[in-house]
């Protein structure tokens, strides 16, 4: 089969990752994947894997930008070149992309619902969801039956799947090996790797770090990943006077370089559709502490496969962060449950497999 995957951009981040997986997952089941996109620093990634990238040329979060409807014409013809069989649109923009394209060339549009949106009245009045749509997790299946009245039978329930080859379970060996790599001294280290947004709660965990200082003074928290949100959260540091405590790096493209420097990855949002990075560190066997939102409660069976606490609510995280950190053995214990919960679950051959299935169900009507 030959699939378009169309998306925003190419640069790290849940969609990438994604598209990464579900490609390598794909060409790996003998399909031929194109990528149409505005690239991004991910982008030699796909290629290496065997996609063929496609440049769209612009980059817009508006679905009135004109340049979207001047490149229809280009990525008709690719699709009657190549003789593409499915496409498959992963942003609000691709999915109007998707929409127009499916109407010119006849060939079934499937999305990706990656997390929740706002029920604005342009989206409901020119929905674009295709003719099937996959969920990423159970409340964003619920989200898009309830919210968007989307039909129950044209949403299939898809996890993201991670190449779990690509993550080692965390070792003293590993960890101490790394932290040197990473010139850190600090004994214990909690983090988090993640777009900085308001919605990932990063803010929150920085409130947390008093509390948790108390107890453990030499405690260092690394966040990892750019986005808007970071001199907003950089000011809080120095108001909080936790500069010395708190590490910014800018995000990585390979997480499992850096997953093994934490002794406990937190994931403290405020609404998550899945959560990609809590299921990497999983894979390393990392304990994780969580919200109890949206689908990380597909990920984490509280206090076998990680640890789940109400979101907004600091003392409640900083007194889970201290639970874990005095009790070890018990974490360690959860890590690996929570490995294993991975390789069994949320492997990337069912999420192609899965999605394969999708693909052939459309393009046999």
């Amino acid at each position: 089969m030959k699939i378009l995957l169309l998306t925003s951009h190419l640069n790290t981040g849940g969609i990438t990752s994604y598209l990464l997986s579900l490609t390598r997952g794909l060409i790996k089941r003998g399909h031929q994947v194109f990528v149409a996109s505005s690239g991004g620093n991910c982008q030699s990634m796909i290629e290496a894997d065997g996609a063929v990238h496609i440049q769209l040329g612009f980059r817009t979060k508006s679905e009135l930008n004109p340049k979207i409807y001047a490149k229809l014409g280009d990525l008709k013809k690719l699709m009657a070149d190549e003789g593409i069989d499915v496409i498959h649109a992963q942003t609000r923009v691709t999915q109007v992309m998707g929409f127009f394209l499916s109407r010119m060339t006849g060939k079934p549009l499937i999305t990706t619902c990656h997390g929740f949106f706002k029920p604005h009245f342009f989206r409901r009045l020119f929905p674009c969801w295709g003719v099937g749509t996959i969920a990423i997790s159970r409340p964003v299946y619920q989200h898009l039956v309830s919210d968007f009245f989307v039909n129950p039978e044209q949403v299939s329930l898809i996890s993201n799947g991670i190449d779990c080859g690509k993550f080692a379970a965390v070792t003293d060996e590993l960890r101490e090996q790394k932290r040197v790599e990473w010139k850190i001294s600090s004994t214990h280290v909690i983090g988090i790797i993640a777009r900085l947004s308001d919605v990932k709660g990063i803010d929150v965990l920085l409130k947390t770090m008093p509390l948790v200082m108390k107890v453990y003074p030499d405690i260092l928290l690394l966040v990892v990943g750019d986005g808007p949100e970071k001199d907003r959260l950089k000011a809080l540091v120095e108001g909080l006077n936790l500069k010395a405590h708190v590490r910014f790096e800018s995000i990585v493209n390979q997480t499992a370089e850096i997953l093994p420097v934490f002794d406990i990855f937190i994931m403290p949002s405020r609404q998550e559709g899945l959560g990609l990075s809590v299921m990497e560190a999983q894979a390393c066997a990392l304990p994780v502490i969580a919200s109890r939102v949206g689908g990380l409660i597909d990920l984490i069976d509280d206090g076998r496969t990680g640890y789940l606490v109400p979101p907004e609510n600091p003392k409640a995280l900083a007194k889970k962060i201290l639970d874990v950190l005095e009790h070890p053995n018990d974490a360690k214990q959860v890590g690996l449950v929570a490995r294993e919960a991975i390789l069994q679950s949320f492997s990337l051959e069912q999420m192609a497999a899965a999605t394969e299935k999708v693909y052939e169900e459309y393009t046999r009507r």
